[in-house]
């Protein structure tokens, strides 16, 4: 018997880099859902813009989530204007490309800081509002890149690592407290974070950010940890899982998946990765896969 879905009218959800791509789509498909919404971004007057338009009383607020105390303060205000929080999605994240060994420290250090101490940051915050009451469901957004190293990203392949291992012990510490866990994992998502991309078929494809946006809404009106965008490509990462290292890698090589990061066109990312590099409010600060 399939799982009844769960209504979210009324649900109060916090979106992290909200303003645009992934948060974005994912906060307008929570809105349609009858959800109260809240979305943080460090590009606050864009998020207004985006609060705005999307209308059904969401709400925008300042949020640096790599600042502990800015994270507490937008959970904060959330709780206080829409009421106690039953949804986090740890949304904001950054890519930054090119081959390991020419990487700045500068570099890695700040993809850690967004991809990962954010999201630690925002569990720790959620779950201790959500253990108490039991209840709460927190959304983390990881990566395909989480499942396999990735060549060109490799820091951004170990802070999405990061994310699943995360999100896979804090479930298992958590298992019959009432609250639930979900790890996304999508592949490429058309955004300007994956401006540049290779892109074929599989798990070289790219999906559109409502794809994971619908995914994610589902995820909580039917709970479960493991999210894949597309969902069909589940079955082929888990049987990676326990191939060979030689033929996984050999099948890896034929289907392009080593070339997505590694022959991007670092011209057409120039923009994205200048804003990141200086630390400015991006126009997405958001994930791709």
């Amino acid at each position: 018997m399939p799982k009844q879905r769960r209504s979210l009218t009324g649900t109060v959800v916090a979106i992290t880099g909200g303003a645009r791509g992934i948060g974005r789509a994912t906060a307008a498909a929570l809105v349609r859902e009858g959800a109260k919404v809240a979305i943080g971004d460090v590009d606050a007057e864009l998020a207004e813009r985006t609060a705005a338009e999307l209308g059904g009383g969401t709400i925008a607020l300042p949020l640096d989530v790599t600042d502990r105390a800015s994270f507490a303060h937008f959970l904060d205000e959330t709780e206080r204007r829409l009421g106690p929080l039953d949804v986090l999605v740890n949304n904001a994240g950054i890519m930054q490309l090119g081959r390991f060994a020419d990487e700045t420290d500068a570099v890695a250090a700040r993809q850690i800081d967004i991809n990962l101490h954010g999201v630690i940051f925002g569990s720790k915050l959620a779950l201790q509002r959500f253990l108490p009451r039991r209840s709460g469901h927190l959304v983390n957004i990881a990566s395909t890149a989480g499942k396999a190293g990735v060549p060109g990203g490799a820091t951004y392949s170990a802070t999405k690592h990061a994310v699943v291992g995360l999100t896979e012990a804090i479930r298992g510490e958590i298992r019959g407290s009432g609250v639930e866990t979900s790890v996304v994992m999508p592949v490429p998502v058309n955004t300007e974070l994956a401006a540049g991309l290779v892109r074929g078929r599989g798990l070289t494809a790219t999906v559109e950010p409502e794809d994971v946006a619908d995914a994610i809404v589902d995820a909580l009106q039917r709970p479960r940890h493991d999210v894949y965008v597309p969902r069909a490509i589940a079955a082929g990462v888990r049987v990676g899982a326990l191939m060979p290292r030689r033929l996984a890698e050999a099948i890896g090589r034929s289907a392009k998946t080593d070339r997505i990061l590694a022959e991007a066109d670092l011209d057409a990312r120039v923009a994205y990765e200048q804003r990141v590099a200086a630390g400015e409010p991006s126009r997405e600060h958001v994930e791709a896969g």
